[in-house]
């Protein structure tokens, strides 16, 4: 199992090399978090991320602990060296990152009715995606990572689909995929404000709500797997 922080996550590497990025298995100990392939390529209108793991994909999530302080949330996640403002951050934030997450104790998608129950915000459970800023904040543990903070009295520039929180979140409403051994999020490409090439890496992760709900409110407190091994963000997609 690779035991490590994600602060080399913010060494973005030069690296140009061909996607996919390839895995050898049993890095984590869950197989269901155990990444052994992750790619992103261009499917007609979509820009596509895929992660392949071990085994069945989904299938393990947080225990629910009945409030939002301490909190957990597990990930699949596709860190980017493209810009925060692509999704309609403000320039220069940090790492951004696409994310298919469950967590069962609070839902971050008010726009969306993710079981069809007439209730938005009963759906966090189900896993749904996200664009996030990630950053590094030793308040988080030494060489550890969070979402970016916003501020108290400041008024960043945020994309339309932000859910409110006090971070650098948004929910794009995209449905993850997740089928058998395979995690698969569909980005339409009209709402990225990119045509350029990337690079890109697969990792697993767990994250953490401040017990307290106060900055830093989620922070990154296991990595479960990385896909290169050491965040050198090796894999690239082209886009015309």
């Amino acid at each position: 199992m690779r035991k490590m922080t994600l602060i080399s996550l913010l060494c973005l590497s030069s690296l140009s090399m061909a996607h996919p990025v390839s895995s050898p298995s049993g890095n984590a100990k869950s197989p269901h978090f155990d990444v052994v392939k992750t790619q992103v390529f261009k499917k007609g209108t979509f820009l596509v991320f895929q992660m392949k793991l071990s085994d069945k994909a989904g299938t393990e999530l947080p225990a629910a602990t009945g409030q939002l302080g301490g909190s957990q949330v597990y990930s699949y996640v596709w860190p980017t060296t493209l810009d925060s403002s692509v999704v309609g951050f403000e320039s220069g934030q940090g790492v951004l990152a696409l994310a298919a997450t469950s967590h069962p104790d609070f839902d971050d998608t008010p726009l969306y009715d993710e079981n069809d129950d007439g209730d938005v915000k009963n759906d966090g459970t189900l896993w749904h995606t996200h664009w996030v800023v990630l950053t590094p904040d030793d308040a988080c543990g030494p060489g550890h990572l969070k979402v970016k903070d916003i501020p108290a009295g400041t008024t960043p520039r945020l994309p339309a689909t932000w859910p409110g929180l006090p971070i650098l979140i948004d929910s794009p409403g995209y449905p993850p995929l997740l089928k058998n051994t395979v995690v698969e999020v569909q980005v339409p490409l009209k709402e990225l404000g990119f045509n350029t090439s990337f690079q890109f890496d697969g990792v697993t992760a767990g994250l953490q709500v401040n017990a307290s709900v106060h900055s830093p409110l989620l922070c990154v407190t296991d990595v479960f797997d990385v896909a290169s091994g050491n965040l050198s963000l090796p894999g690239t997609v082209t886009l015309p």
